[in-house]
């Protein structure tokens, strides 16, 4: 364009001849007659490619692509595949790889427009009234758990209209995962939409897959639903219905990238979800496309629109009734978890979430652990099993519940230091059981009042279990008066009152004699002569 422009100038403006141009610029004469005669460059001509040996094998690779309109995807004829038939059944040799594979890339669509089918499905822009639509998908989020990398499930509820979305992390992607998130996601969105909520065929919530959009839901899914007042949409099988809901495909990408590279480190899923919380804060001031308006403040209008939440909240959690076996364990969802010893044979109830694993006898809550990543694990308190080691004092050493608590520090060098010392004086069964003695104070007393009666009675040499309680109590006050500011006030000085004195104050004064025996003297003296 700019040669163009610079020969119609220097003609314009010198009348220089076509040679003269053309010497000037050095270009041809024939450039130089197409810029006087148009400002505008021709266009270039494309370059037909042709391919004499290919032309009488056209109608056997048409015939080929022709067969797969009916064909499963999978098994359709690649560029290769053609070549090989064509080399096997028409002993063709010197024809390329590069020229079947331009021809099929050419004549493929042609085959398919021909047929009535289009090779990609349009799509038509869609409307979405405030408040009245979202949408919901679990994504896969890697995570360094503790140091170790551990895939957890990012569910994602995205409103349609502000794009306003919520992220919970969980362990697994069960219903009760599935329900805590909804629950969460209502409550950070301020309400609950309108209309419909638009979903893949989720196991927590569908069952069976009909014809259509025909499904069969969960019941507990169901009153979930009603609970909550809304529909849920479900979009077609496979990936022909992953455009329905578009909004929450691209949502969990667009988040990955933006606040989870790299892995984000963190000890716990809780934890976990306080950045994701924060992170959520920080999208509302970003912006959707080319929109003028921010996240933020779109959602400001579609909040009051909203449905309101539910009076009564909705029990999320999954309730099971496992069998306590012998080793005091339960079985929940392939892992295993600790009870009370005194469960042993008993059925317990057990309520799930996706963080948690609680443990019920009647209304009575006696075990809580913090749920397992992966499956076949076992996830032991050292303090369920006390009464039986008190039997079994040998299986302390190489229990599995002492190696967890100690990973965990609930076993500290306090204990080991004191069981070293019992097993020294007393032998290993006797200082074994005045070990589990100290163990078992820990549920009357606070943790560092034993852990200061360890040491006490560490520090005169003491192995007893209940020097290490009595010097617990008296350091239990002490650790009270720690914690709270106020406690440490000077108070008035304590006097020991003898309970016989307080109790014969408490009597009425009597002026009777004293009670006499010389009667009884007497008649001793008379019976006597």
């Amino acid at each position: 364009m700019e040669l163009f422009e610079a020969i119609r100038r220097d003609q314009r403006r010198e009348e220089l001849s076509i040679r003269q141009l053309a010497d000037r610029h050095r270009v041809h004469r024939r450039t130089v007659r197409q810029a006087l005669e148009s400002a505008v460059p021709p266009a270039r001509k494309q370059r037909v490619f042709v391919a004499p040996v290919l032309d009488p094998l056209k109608p056997v690779i048409d015939a080929m692509l022709r067969e797969d309109l009916d064909a499963p995807r999978k098994q359709r004829h690649t560029a290769r595949r053609v070549l090989a038939r064509l080399v096997d059944e028409h002993e063709v040799d010197e024809i390329s790889y590069s020229t079947v594979r331009d021809y099929i890339a050419k004549r493929r669509p042609q085959i398919l427009a021909e047929a009535g089918r289009a090779l990609e499905a349009g799509c038509v822009p869609q409307a979405h009234p405030p408040a009245a639509e979202a949408e919901v998908d679990f994504h896969d989020l890697w995570v360094l758990l503790r140091g170790v990398k551990t895939k957890t499930a990012l569910f994602t509820m995205r409103l349609s209209c502000s794009a306003r979305a919520a992220h919970r992390a969980s362990l697994s992607q069960g219903q009760e995962a599935f329900l805590e998130g909804h629950v969460y996601a209502f409550d950070r969105l301020g309400g609950v939409p309108t209309d419909k909520i638009r979903y893949d065929n989720l196991k927590p919530a569908v069952s069976r897959v009909l014809f259509g959009r025909t499904r069969v839901e969960t019941q507990r899914w169901v009153a979930f639903r009603s609970t909550y007042g809304f529909d849920a949409f479900y979009c077609q099988p496979g990936h022909e219905g992953s455009h329905e809901k578009g909004g929450v495909e691209g949502e969990g990408g667009r988040f990955r990238r933006n606040h989870c590279v790299p892995m984000p480190r963190v000890d716990s899923i809780a934890e976990l979800n306080a950045l994701l919380e924060a992170w959520d804060d920080a999208d509302d001031a970003r912006r959707v496309g080319n929109r003028t308006a921010s996240v933020g403040q779109h959602w400001a209008i579609e909040r009051p629109l909203l449905r309101p939440l539910p009076d009564e909240p909705f029990d999320t959690t999954l309730t099971l009734t496992p069998r306590v076996d012998r080793y005091a364990q339960v079985m929940v969802r392939c892992n295993q978890y600790s009870v009370p010893a005194r469960f042993i044979g008993h059925r317990v109830r057990v309520k799930l979430s996706s963080t948690a694993v609680r443990v019920f006898d009647r209304g009575a809550l006696v075990a809580e652990h913090e749920r397992a990543v992966g499956k076949g694990m076992h996830v032991l308190e050292l303090d369920h099993y006390l009464e039986i080691l008190l039997r079994k004092p040998g299986a302390l050493p190489g229990a599995t519940a002492l190696v967890q608590a100690c990973a965990a520090g609930v076993f500290t060098a306090a204990h080991e230091a004191f069981w070293a010392a019992a097993r020294k004086q007393l032998g290993d069964p006797a200082g074994t059981r005045a070990l589990i003695e100290v163990l078992l104070l820990h549920r009357h007393l606070d943790r560092h009042a034993v852990l200061a009666g360890i040491t006490a009675a560490l520090s005169v040499g003491s192995t007893s279990a209940d020097v290490v309680a009595v010097e617990a109590r008296k350091a239990a006050p002490r650790q009270v008066a720690a914690s709270e500011p106020e406690a440490n006030a000077p108070r008035p000085a304590e006097q020991v009152i003898s309970l016989t004195e307080r109790r014969l104050a408490a009597l009425p004064a009597d002026d009777r004699p004293m009670p006499s025996v010389d009667q009884y003297d007497e008649l001793l003296a008379g019976g006597s002569s």
